[in-house]
């Protein structure tokens, strides 16, 4: 069988989930890996057996390896749109950490940069290619809740808190080292955790009909921003121009979870565990509950591979679902842009 030949640059935290990934998919391989940090370069080519003529200590040299297919990059949202740039230029396809840019400023310079060109370029919204989504949107296709009403979207865990020594939650400084806690490299609880929600919320959205971005509305902004930092809770409600309204939230100091509740004109739709899928389940409250235990492999980023890697090797530049499109991207990041400014 063709496989499709990743390689991924920027080997941090994410990176090492994301390649656990191709363990469970026959379609794609990780062949080469480029760091500026020779320890985690040595660290990752030993723990995933990558092949030493395919380790780069310079992102360059990865990018220009004939070889490799499509690049996954992995770095800082600061960086993304400068490699996004360098890879499209030297003909590689292009799955970009999320959220694809700093802001909407950088992804449109992108669309017009490649206005008259067919680029391969997708957001690594890793829940989107999980069948618990797709699941959902059938069901909502299907009309099994009705007309679309509204949407509760959360995402939030508490990384700051500690108690001190009478029980009482105190929180603690974030460190700026800490890339979601610097606001030069795109930290920050509504681009780290937000951007989930949003899409997620856009994704519903367009279920109805296509999405105006331009008419999308934001109410109800809140934002817990702390002197000299980032922001580490936020809230929002979105209006869709069909009237369709979704309230997300976001935290770095709340358990808020990662459900997320659709209502519409005949029932609801509740899914559990919304981004990692754990357990894979979606709820239909109507006047008989159905319950819908999805089958799913372990890694979740086994079905953002090997559904990119399909694409690749059937020579496609648009996948039939998710279709996030790079207007889409652009949207959202508009949304994002509001919401954090």
């Amino acid at each position: 069988m063709k496989q499709v030949n990743w390689g991924i640059i920027g080997l941090g935290a994410i990176a090492t989930q994301f390649t656990k990934g191709f363990k469970d998919v026959s379609n794609a391989k990780l062949l080469g890996i480029a760091s500026k940090h020779l320890d985690k370069l040595n660290k990752f080519k030993e723990e995933f057996k990558i092949d030493n003529n395919y380790c780069f200590d310079s992102y360059e040299e990865l990018i220009d390896n004939k070889d490799i297919d499509i690049i996954y990059i992995a770095l800082p949202t600061s960086l993304h749109y400068e490699w996004i740039v360098k890879c499209i230029d030297r003909g590689k396809k292009v799955l970009v950490e999320k959220p694809a840019t700093m802001n909407a400023v950088e992804i449109k310079a992108i669309k017009k940069k490649y206005i008259n060109k067919e680029i391969f370029l997708n957001e690594a919204f890793m829940y989107m290619y999980h069948p618990q989504i797709k699941k959902t949107v059938e069901l909502i296709n299907q009309e099994e809740i009705g007309e679309l009403i509204s949407m509760e979207s959360k995402f939030g865990n508490d990384i700051l808190s500690k108690k001190n020594f009478f029980g009482f939650k105190k929180i603690k400084k974030a460190n700026p080292k800490n890339r979601i806690f610097n606001e030069k490299l795109g930290g920050g609880v509504i681009l780290d955790l937000g951007s989930y929600p949003v899409s997620l919320s856009s994704l519903i959205a367009s279920q109805i009909s296509k999405i105006d971005y331009d008419d999308v509305k934001l109410i109800n902004i809140n934002k817990d921003k702390r002197s000299n930092e980032v922001e580490i809770n936020a809230s929002m409600e979105l209006i869709f121009e069909n009237n369709f309204k979704s309230k997300v939230s976001a935290s770095f100091t709340k358990n808020l979870g990662t459900g997320t509740h659709i209502i519409g004109t005949k029932g609801e739709i509740i899914i559990e565990d919304t981004w990692s899928a754990t357990p894979p389940t979606i709820i239909l409250k109507k006047d008989k509950n159905r319950i819908f235990n999805i089958n799913s492999r372990e890694n979740i980023y086994s079905y953002e591979i090997n559904i990119l890697s399909q694409c690749i090797l059937d020579n496609k530049t648009k996948l039939g679902f998710p279709s996030l499109t790079i207007d889409d991207i652009i949207g959202n990041m508009k949304i994002l842009d509001q919401w954090k400014n």
